[in-house]
């Protein structure tokens, strides 16, 4: 029995980062759900799990397809319990970025799969990042850039923004989206052996 393996997500960076470790999924699927979460008592990384499992949920609720594995994810940048949440305007970029500029903040992402008989299992990633304080000649030229909109903080560390980095503690793929070790260790435990492969043009 082939396992296909379906990723419930729209980000080019999760699809790169799988095919970096030789994992091609046989569906793209974007989830599109609502991804607020109105209880101010939930803290930044138990969002990220409770996202990433209604994404997978969704996902599945579209395609139905049997002996298939959902792979979805989600990414939050927080600074304490403040959520940087993702910009859609250069004023909520530039509010990003003053909250980062010479600050340490965590970024959670939680990986949830729906393996083949209906079961949910998640593990959740928390890196440590630091930014260096960032001059208004630095947010200008970065907010110019247009690469904040709609990242997770405001910011892709595989960018610009990697040159703002002072320390990393913990997964940097992760911070880009997709911890890689955990996801693949997921996956291996569910049935779908992870092993580098050419992509079939």
């Amino acid at each position: 029995m082939t396992l296909k393996l379906i990723l419930a997500s729209k980000s080019p960076r999760r699809k790169d980062l799988l095919e970096q470790i030789g994992v091609f999924p046989d569906l793209i699927e974007d989830s599109n759900i609502n991804e607020s979460i109105d209880d101010p008592k939930i803290l930044p990384k138990q969002k990220a799990i409770i996202i990433a499992k209604r994404k997978a949920e969704a996902v599945y609720e579209k395609s139905k397809i049997e002996n298939s594995i959902i792979l979805a994810a989600d990414t939050i940048v927080a600074v304490g319990r403040r959520i940087v949440e993702k910009p859609n305007h250069e004023d909520d970029a530039v509010r990003a970025l003053q909250l980062l500029s010479g600050r340490n903040h965590r970024v959670y992402t939680a990986v949830c799969l729906r393996d083949q008989h209906g079961k949910y299992i998640s593990r959740l990633v928390e890196t440590r990042v630091k930014f260096k304080r960032l001059s208004d000649e630095e947010m200008g030229s970065y907010i110019l850039s247009k690469e904040w909109y709609d990242k997770a903080g405001g910011y892709a560390i595989q960018g610009i923004a990697g040159s703002f980095v002072i320390k990393i503690i913990g997964s940097y793929s992760s911070v880009v989206g997709l911890p890689l070790y955990q996801t693949s260790n997921l996956l291996n435990g569910v049935g779908y052996d992870v092993k580098y492969r050419r992509k079939e043009k």
